[in-house]
């Protein structure tokens, strides 16, 4: 049995490791604003990277931005770098949850997750990188499970908005929901969009290991999950989306392999139904296609899409069958069409959705899985109030 103990055992309710990374500045903000969500009103928590002197920056700079001067003081900083790992094993041992903000996940993310589970603290990443999060399946579900801990990854953009997506159009549908396809467009400020340099060599790596992925697939010894209702069909390598109303490409990120991983947890787990998962983003009109042209799919789509730009997913059209209609008999008879829409999503949804994440983990021990292990979003969230924590905070789940 998984256990998260919020007594007094453990001085810190989180530890926000890689604190004074890019994204970690964020995400130490983002704790600092919600505090008064921790269990029974308050929150313990310490930042932990290998400088402390960059540590108390992070600090002084979140002081200032949030009007709060006792972080400068009130907030423990401790030392912990990957290649230490005593320095993290004594970091793991004081968290209930450790938030992993270091990255690219492949090259760092392993002895972070190794040393949780050893000193039995759950741990929250917020990779996109499917052979890393599908590794450490495959490598310590089962040591996680033995000593009851939560290894949850893809806790960010990539992939909450629509792991949790898909789940929330589920529970909305009014009958057997069979196939979701999902469409991310996104907005720019006046100030245009960035990429920081992990995202950047996460995305290179990523693309080149594709090979890699496929072979360790094949150790899982999955059966295909079975498909209920009609096949849904793939869509061309570059299509005009009716939906997006704008030219769209297959999503290139890890949501089509955490929602099928989601999909197959509820399977085995909890019997229900898995939904077919198609996904895609849009990119646009005929200039922005010539742009990805010349600069490459892959690489065009991260400036685009990552970072400096606003979130927005279009669940849908998604396909079903009414209450007592059959699934093995004809086509899906209904759709339904919801939307996950929130702000800018490196640096704004994704702290929001890793916090919360913890939050949820914090607070509602008894609707996660009763054994610990290695999971996405959908598998360990499905039965708590997470959506409708992430729609108080920005990120907005609703039926169009």
């Amino acid at each position: 049995m998984a256990k998260v103990d919020t007594s007094s055992s453990r001085p810190y309710h989180i530890i926000i490791f890689g604190a004074s990374g890019f994204t970690g500045q964020f995400v130490v903000e983002e704790v600092a604003r919600i505090v008064s969500e921790g269990p029974n009103g308050t929150l313990k928590w310490a930042v932990a990277g290998r400088s402390r002197q960059k540590l108390d920056k992070v600090l002084e700079q979140a002081a200032g931005a949030l009007g709060k001067p006792e972080l400068r003081t009130a907030v423990e900083v401790i030392v912990a770098d990957v290649g230490e790992p005593d320095s993290l094993a004594a970091m793991c041992k004081q968290a209930v949850i450790v938030l992993n903000c270091v990255g690219p996940y492949r090259f760092w993310g392993e002895p972070v997750v190794k040393a949780c589970v050893e000193n039995s603290a759950h741990c929250i990443d917020i990779c996109g990188e499917p052979q890393f999060l599908e590794s450490m399946q495959l490598n310590y579900n089962s040591q996680a499970a033995d000593k009851g801990v939560y290894i949850v990854g893809a806790c960010g953009f990539d992939s909450i908005p629509a792991d949790m997506g898909v789940l929330y159009t589920r529970e909305q549908f009014k009958g057997t929901l069979t196939a979701v396809e999902s469409f991310l467009t996104a907005s720019t400020g006046p100030e245009g969009g960035s990429i920081n340099d992990g995202t950047w060599k996460s995305a290179i790596y990523g693309f080149a290991d594709s090979g890699e992925l496929r072979s360790l697939r094949k150790k899982f010894g999955h059966k295909p999950l079975p498909v209920v209702g009609s096949k849904i069909k793939r869509r061309s390598a570059l299509f005009y989306s009716n939906e997006v109303q704008q030219y769209a490409v297959p999503f290139m990120g890890a949501d089509p392999s955490v929602v099928k991983r989601s999909q197959r947890f509820l399977l085995e787990e909890h019997q229900e139904t898995p939904v077919q998962y198609g996904a895609y983003a849009g990119v646009g009109g005929v200039a922005n296609i010539v742009k990805m042209l010349f600069a490459g799919m892959m690489f065009w789509f991260l400036v685009k899409f990552d970072f400096g730009r606003n979130l927005l997913i279009k669940v849908g059209p998604s396909k079903g069958y009414t209450d007592g209609q059959d699934p093995s008999q004809g086509r899906p008879n209904a759709k339904i069409r919801t939307l996950v829409q929130g702000p800018e999503a490196g640096y704004v949804a994704t702290p929001i959705a890793m916090v919360q994440a913890a939050i949820t983990i914090l607070n509602e021990p008894t609707a996660l899985p009763k054994k610990g292990g290695v999971y996405t979003p959908g598998a360990a969230f499905a039965r708590t109030t997470l959506v409708e924590r992430l729609n108080k905070h920005g990120i907005q789940f609703s039926v169009i």
